[in-house]
């Protein structure tokens, strides 16, 4: 019986030898095919990513460029690797089309990042390390991905935005201008001398270096509010250091204010009770 098995597999190994060293030979290409398609999908996207970088050109753009290129070399080294594995490449490239149709009518959304993707790339109302507001959320871009982008909020958290969002919602970009607005409001008494409140609050203005000349900075009054007369006080900077003086600015003109005597007063109501009774 042993021997009976033994003669058969020797003769079916006999029969189709050429067949299998064939099938052997075309698994070895494949494989060598996927592998050197895969890691050349990976060096040619860094290469590019690298040259374009080189050149100056924008972070985003060389990013988006080389994922794209990957993705694109990627596939063709899978239809060439079915190729050696004797699958019909015209029939997979037709089957992939129909799949490629099917797929996206169930997925529009995401076809919708891909091209939001592209247009954001393309018009660039954000690069890569700008400060900005995409969908109320404000951050640092970090990266311009294929269907979604990436931002850095201030606290160190990572938000991840779909493309199509992102174009279609509203986009504040803080860096673009090179410069920010101050707004500080600063309040103060009625019984205040608003000539000499104005006048410590330039002093505060005129100390300080890293308020630009041009624009001018605005000072003047703006409410009459219920307990107090309101300053607004709008410096320019720089946007690295719009925060920095925000908070140095605030600071500075509370003390400045306090040693002139100017009063910055709390909230309060004057409450009058009338007795009818009362002769």
């Amino acid at each position: 019986m042993t021997t009976d098995i033994l003669n058969q597999s020797s003769s079916w190994l006999a029969n189709h030898e050429s067949l299998i060293i064939q099938y052997v030979v075309n698994a070895t290409a494949a494989l060598l095919t996927f592998v050197i398609g895969y890691c050349l999908a990976i060096i040619i996207s860094r290469t590019v990513v690298t040259i374009l970088n080189k050149r100056k050109l924008d972070a985003t753009i060389s990013y988006f460029v080389g994922q794209l290129l990957k993705y694109v070399i990627i596939i063709m080294t899978i239809i060439a690797t079915l190729g050696y594995l004797g699958v019909q490449t015209a029939s997979f490239v037709a089957l992939i089309g129909a799949a490629g149709l099917a797929i996206g009518l169930s997925l529009q959304g995401s076809l919708s990042n891909f091209a939001s993707g592209l247009l954001l790339v393309l018009f660039r109302p954000v690069r890569k390390g700008e400060l900005a507001t995409i969908n109320g959320i404000l951050g640092t871009v970090d990266s311009i991905h294929l269907f979604s982008t990436i931002l850095i909020t201030p606290d160190n958290k990572m938000a991840v935005i779909p493309n199509a969002s992102a174009l279609s919602g509203n986009i504040i970009n803080f860096s673009r201008t090179g410069s920010r607005r101050i707004d500080l409001e600063i309040g103060v008494s009625y019984q205040s001398d608003l000539k000499k409140t104005r006048e410590v609050i330039i002093q505060v203005l005129e100390t300080e270096d890293r308020i630009l000349k041009n624009p001018a900075y605005t000072v003047g009054i703006i409410a009459l509010a219920d307990s107090s007369v309101n300053f607004v006080v709008r410096p320019w900077v720089k946007t690295p250091d719009y925060w920095s003086v925000y908070f140095d600015l605030t600071e500075r003109i509370k003390l400045a204010l306090d040693k002139a005597g100017i009063i910055i007063p709390f909230p309060q109501r004057e409450v009058r009770i009338i007795n009818e009774n009362h002769p």
